[in-house]
């Protein structure tokens, strides 16, 4: 007898499930099924799961394949479960490929294609039906996206699209999904779309998204100008969609702890901030070629303005931009001052110079430092005057980040408003203000 096990969450069962458990099952005579608990998915960074252990462990045994049912509660429990049940197939999705290949000395492992284009029919009834996301862009950050949003229970990106076809074809061939020669196409197959694209079409793609009843979730910079942004959220508000701004720092766990401890009074009232983040980036790459849009400012300043935002408010009362630009008039390095009628702060930005890129945030009994990387909040102190009374404090901070964002956008389509305070309309409304204005003394300059 052939025995094949197999493990996954099977929240909001849908027929991608249903498949594997199917092929899982074609593989031997015996068939093994461990249902992972919340607490697990937690820990290994799988955000949002909707469905009780107890009703995943009734849909995979309503199926009919499973002969045995467990429950996989802890790293390392794979291991234990092959040598306890005498395991000879190892199996799981393509998603997974390579990372249980250690497994091969002890069984053989395989993988099965994810099904494709996942239809939410069957949970249509439900209150949380599986949202399905289009990408528009095929660049970096759309590839860091793709396994991040597969760590959030209830989406499932179903396909690509870029004008350049071929781009999005060789994204789809690589990610298992489709590739869209229409964008009107696109818009049909998709529920919530994800926007990557070069920032100058944003605004666009944002306009076109909202006008086909789509949520939107938009990379940084959302707008360059603050009249594109306003007009962008009227729009949502009227077609009662969600219009979301995706700075991953604004979301994840260590961001929101270091702002409630900052503004808790524990280091007095605060005075002066200092964000800087910086990068060395490839001369020939598009933030380093583009001379209308490219640059310092418009690729890293969100990252910086957001503590700032976030700690003294959108009514600055001054703000100036210092910068040094290359032959082409791309700025490299950036520093921008903004005053307010209690404080100072300073967002500084580089891609063609390096520097510390620490988060310092003063007050009038003491600081609080973040280490770079700062806008990935995992740890930071607090220092007061005396130099042995420091408080240091950690939250985790899985993988690339984007998973937070993804996870809070599902939670506010799903009607649940708490979490709206982390990125605001007005933060970004007041931040495309502020691309703007650097924008404007860029080309005067």
């Amino acid at each position: 007898m052939v025995k094949v096990i197999t493990y996954g969450t099977f929240d909001l069962f849908h027929e991608g499930h249903y498949k594997i458990l199917q092929r899982a099952k074609a593989l031997g005579d015996y068939l093994i099924v461990g249902v992972t608990t919340e607490e697990y998915d937690q820990a290994r960074g799988k955000l949002n799961v909707v469905d009780s252990l107890i009703t995943r462990i009734e849909n995979v045994k309503k199926t009919g394949f499973a002969d045995e049912i467990i429950v996989e509660e802890s790293q390392g429990q794979k291991f234990s479960d092959i040598k306890k049940y005498n395991i000879d197939i190892f199996t799981v999705g393509s998603d997974w490929i390579g990372t249980f290949d250690y497994l091969q000395e002890y069984c053989k492992v395989v993988y099965l294609d994810r099904t494709k284009n996942i239809s939410s029919t069957m949970l249509r009834t439900k209150e949380t039906p599986i949202q399905r996301i289009g990408i528009i862009g095929t660049g970096r950050i759309a590839n860091r996206f793709m396994p991040e949003a597969a760590l959030v229970s209830g989406v499932n990106t179903q396909c690509v699209y870029n004008p350049h076809f071929e781009s999005a074809a060789v994204f789809a061939k690589k990610w298992g999904i489709d590739a869209c020669r229409e964008i009107e196409e696109f818009f049909q197959a998709s529920d919530i779309i994800y926007i990557a694209s070069p920032h100058e079409t944003h605004y666009s793609y944002i306009k076109q998204s909202l006008e086909h009843g789509k949520h939107v979730l938009c990379e940084k910079p959302m707008c360059l100008r603050k009249e594109q942004a306003q007009e962008l959220f009227e729009y949502a508000k009227k077609k009662k969609r969600i219009l979301f701004e995706g700075i991953k720092t604004a979301y994840c766990p260590g961001f929101t702890k270091l702002l409630g401890i900052a503004c808790s009074g524990v280091i007095g009232n605060i005075r002066s901030l200092e964000a800087c983040f910086t990068k060395l980036e490839d001369k020939k790459s598009r933030e380093l070629m583009d001379t209308r849009f490219g640059g310092s400012f418009t690729e890293l300043g969100s990252y910086c303005l957001l503590p700032i935002l976030k700690i003294f408010g959108h009514d600055y009362e001054e703000i100036r931009f210092e910068m040094i630009k290359d032959g082409k008039g791309i700025d490299l390095y950036t520093k921008a001052h903004l005053r307010y009628a209690n404080g100072l702060a300073t967002a500084t930005c580089g891609l063609g110079v390096k520097s510390e890129g620490k988060l310092v945030i003063s007050g009038t009994t003491g600081y609080i430092v973040v280490e770079a990387p700062w806008w990935k909040t995992s740890y930071f102190e607090v220092h007061h005057e005396n130099p042995n009374e420091v408080e240091r404090l950690s939250e985790r901070f899985l993988g690339d980040g984007l998973r937070y964002e993804v996870s809070d956008l599902l939670s506010m389509i799903n009607g649940d408003t708490r979490k709206n305070f982390k990125l605001t309309r007005g933060d970004s409304e007041t931040m495309a203000g502020i691309m703007e204005q650097f924008l404007a003394q860029r080309k005067a300059q």
